[in-house]
């Protein structure tokens, strides 16, 4: 059954192409390009590296941002954990047992640093080029995995939470993770299931209001099912990235991933920016009773320049 959305316009309405939230689990397949430019279109990424990133929805660049500059977003990052101010922001998510700083949202607002590496051509026009048009930044912030027993973050297409509850009507979104320190094999680096963007995995359960303050510390409800993620491990297999500080993963908003706990010696932390088209706005949430806050699902769709 199709179901619409109000948009921000109350005249016109939205088709929902990815029911989720239901009764059941369900699997969809993707009604939505991968890369949205034609080919041969001028930007960073070659055309070689898009038919990739069409194929595997990821992909990754040993270096990204260089070592002279990592140490401005190490120290950046150091000195948003250790600011009581921003502990204390609502944007701050901290870990349930160590009380630690998990999580800091919408740092481009709050830093000029990370403003400035938003609004960097290496970044900036690698999501332009993926998408098509134009971007502004769904989403910001740092992750903080410091070591021994940092939790992690379990397996979730995020394109099936920002449709849910954030109200993303179709999959023209892109997230780069850029790491700050270097990801091991070891100390809880990101996993993706190469391919699995082709297949939107609808999840069951309804959402419960103010999902977002359990869900930033715990995932709950937008959680794949045990069978359904065995079924695309198996048919997929799973990709662990690991790189120096400064290496990147460019992935699909619908790639299903997650990243294990880190009880080793050494933190992991990155950078992590989602761009959304300018041309596929967040209207009125398709599977949840209220937005989530701003700082975590934009509503300012003012492009990058």
């Amino acid at each position: 059954m199709t179901t619409t959305t109000p948009s921000t316009t109350p005249s016109t309405t939205v088709t929902d192409l990815y029911p989720s939230r239901g009764a059941t689990e369900v699997a969809v397949p993707r009604q939505d390009p991968v890369v949205w430019s034609p080919p041969g279109t001028a930007g960073p990424v070659s055309d070689t590296d898009l038919q990739a990133f069409e194929r595997d929805g990821f992909l990754a660049i040993d270096q990204l941002v260089g070592p002279d500059e990592i140490g401005v977003y190490q120290r950046e990052l150091e000195r948003l954990v250790t600011d009581p101010a921003i502990r204390a922001d609502e944007r701050s998510i901290v870990e349930p047992q160590s009380q630690e700083i998990r999580s800091v949202f919408e740092v481009h607002r709050i830093s000029e640093v990370f403003a400035r590496l938003v609004r960097d051509e290496r970044v900036v026009g690698r999501a332009r080029q993926i998408l098509g048009s134009d971007v502004y930044v769904h989403q910001s912030r740092i992750n903080v995995k410091p070591g021994f027993g940092a939790s992690g973050f379990y397996w979730h297409s995020d394109f099936e939470t920002w449709h849910a509850e954030d109200g993303l009507p179709n999959m023209r979104t892109v997230s780069v993770s850029i790491a700050l320190t270097e990801n091991y094999d070891t100390n809880g680096g990101l996993m993706i299931m190469p391919g699995s963007h082709r297949t939107f995995l609808g999840c069951a359960g309804a959402t419960p209001k103010d999902n977002y303050k359990k869900s930033l510390q715990m995932q709950d409800a937008g959680t794949p099912s045990d069978e359904a993620l065995t079924k695309m491990a198996s048919e997929y297999g799973i990709k662990l990235f690991t790189g120096k500080a400064g290496s990147a993963t460019w992935f699909d908003c619908n790639a299903m991933h997650g990243s294990g706990d880190n009880i080793t010696p050494f933190p992991r932390s990155n950078v992590f920016i989602v761009f959304n088209s300018v041309e596929n706005e967040a209207v009125e949430p398709f599977s949840a009773p209220v937005r989530r806050p701003e700082f975590i699902g934009a509503r300012d769709f003012t492009p990058v320049r």
